[in-house]
C-alpha cells in the first residue's frame, strides 16, 4: 500500500467491534496495531499493545508513527483521542453517536492536516449514506426518514431487548435531545417520542426518536427539505417501559447506574439482527414519489467465526470509509460528512460490499 494515503493504522479498543474492525483492516492490506488497556490473551492476526486512553503519554506513544487512528472506545473518551490525532497530524475515525463529540471534532477539523471522520458506523454512518442516495434522486426533497433497530432475533421479557451494543451509548441516545428538521424548521426534540409503527420484512416494530443518528444531515439538508428525522426501532412496548424506567423511576439522574442495571438485566445474545428502514419522498418529473431501502442483516461467518450483526455491520462501515479515504475516493483533509459518501462507491469497497451481499429483503427470506 505504499502508493496509498494510509498504510499504518491503530485501532483503539478491542471489544467485539474493535477486534473485528482491526481484523478486516488487516485483511484489506493495512498494517494494524490494536491498542487496549487489557489486550486479549489469544493470538490475533495483528500486532497488539497495551495503553490507557486516560493516560495521554501512553496514548501518544501508542499512536507514534501511525498514519491514522480508529477509535472504538466509549464515546466519552473520543474527545481526547481526537485532540491527540489533530496534534499528531494523523487521520481520525470513530463510531460515536454523541453530538457534543461530533461538534468538537468539527472544530478540530479546521486545524488538522488530515481528515477527521467521526460517526462512521451504522447509525450515524451507513444509514445517512443510504438516505442521501435516495433523496438525491429527487428534484425537490420532501422528507428523509432513517430507522434502525439492532435487536435480538428471539426476544424475551417485556423489554424484548439485549444490550449487544455499548450500554453507555444506548443510554446516551435514549436521554439526549434529538436534532430534526420538522416542517422546514431545524430544531431539537425530546428523545423516546414520536412513536410510530414500522414493518421490516414482515416484522412489526415501533420506532421513536433517539439522539445522534442523523450525524450532520440537518446541517447538510437545512433549507432543502421539509422533514428529516432519525428513529430507533424496537419491538412493540419497549418505548413505554424504557420511558417508565428513566423518567418515572428517575433513572435518568444516574446514567452510569442505569446502564449497569440494563446490561445486567439484558446481556448480549449471539443471534441478533439489524433492521434498516430508510425512506425518502420528493418530486421527480412533476410527480410525488417515494424511494425505500429496507434490509435485515444477520450474523455472518468471518475467518471461521460467527460475528453478530451489529458487530460486522458497524465494523464494515467504518472500514469501508477508511478504504475510500486511503485510495483517494474521499477527501484527505477537513471534516467528513457521511451523507456525502456515494453509496455505489461504498458498496464497491471490500468491506462495504458485505452490506450489498448480506442484506435480506422480504422476497429473499425463506
Amino acid at each position: 500500500m505504499s502508493d496509498e494515503k494510509i498504510s499504518k493504522i491503530a485501532v483503539l479498543g478491542l471489544g467485539g467491534v474493535g477486534e473485528l474492525a482491526a481484523t478486516l483492516l488487516q485483511d484489506t492490506g493495512f498494517t494494524v496495531t490494536g491498542v487496549d488497556l487489557q489486550p486479549p490473551e489469544r493470538s490475533l492476526s495483528f500486532a497488539v499493545t497495551s495503553a490507557s486512553a486516560l493516560v495521554p503519554d501512553e496514548m501518544r506513544v501508542a499512536l507514534d508513527g501511525q498514519d491514522a487512528v480508529l477509535s472504538c472506545l466509549p464515546y466519552h473518551l473520543n474527545k481526547d483521542i481526537a485532540r491527540l490525532a489533530c496534534d499528531l497530524g494523523i487521520y481520525y475515525f470513530d463510531l460515536t453517536e454523541d453530538v457534543p463529540t461530533k461538534e468538537l471534532i468539527l472544530e478540530l477539523a479546521g486545524q488538522s492536516d488530515r481528515l477527521m471522520a467521526p460517526q462512521c458506523g451504522l447509525a450515524p454512518g451507513f444509514v445517512g449514506i443510504v438516505g442521501a442516495h435516495l433523496a438525491e434522486q429527487f428534484e425537490q426533497i420532501r422528507s428523509i426518514k432513517l430507522r434502525v433497530g439492532a435487536l435480538p432475533q428471539h426476544p424475551t421479557g417485556l423489554l424484548a431487548y439485549s444490550f449487544n451494543w455499548s450500554p453507555e451509548g444506548v443510554v446516551n441516545e435514549y436521554l439526549n435531545d434529538c436534532e430534526v428538521i420538522e416542517d422546514g424548521e431545524h430544531k431539537w426534540t425530546s428523545p423516546m417520542e414520536w412513536v410510530e409503527t414500522v414493518h421490516v420484512n414482515g416484522v412489526r416494530l415501533e420506532a421513536f426518536t433517539t439522539s445522534g443518528g442523523l450525524g450532520t444531515m440537518c446541517d447538510t439538508y437545512e433549507g432543502r427539505i421539509e422533514n428529516l428525522d432519525y428513529k430507533t426501532m424496537r419491538y412493540p412496548g419497549h418505548a413505554r417501559l424504557i420511558n417508565f424506567f428513566f423518567h418515572e423511576l428517575l433513572m435518568r439522574e444516574d446514567r452510569e447506574l442505569a446502564g449497569r442495571i440494563l446490561k445486567n438485566a439484558k446481556p448480549p445474545v449471539d443471534e441478533d439482527v439489524v433492521h434498516v428502514h430508510v425512506s425518502a419522498e420528493g418530486m421527480q418529473d412533476g410527480k410525488l414519489s417515494r424511494r425505500e431501502f429496507v434490509r435485515s442483516y444477520f450474523p455472518i461467518e468471518i475467518h471461521g467465526r460467527m460475528w453478530r450483526a451489529i458487530a460486522w455491520t458497524t465494523a464494515s462501515s467504518v472500514c469501508s470509509v477508511i478504504e475510500m479515504v486511503s485510495n483517494g475516493a474521499l477527501p484527505a483533509k477537513g471534516f467528513l460528512r457521511q451523507e456525502l459518501i456515494p453509496l455505489d462507491a461504498f458498496f464497491a469497497t471490500v468491506n462495504g460490499s458485505r452490506y450489498a451481499e448480506h442484506g435480506q429483503r422480504m422476497d429473499e427470506r425463506g
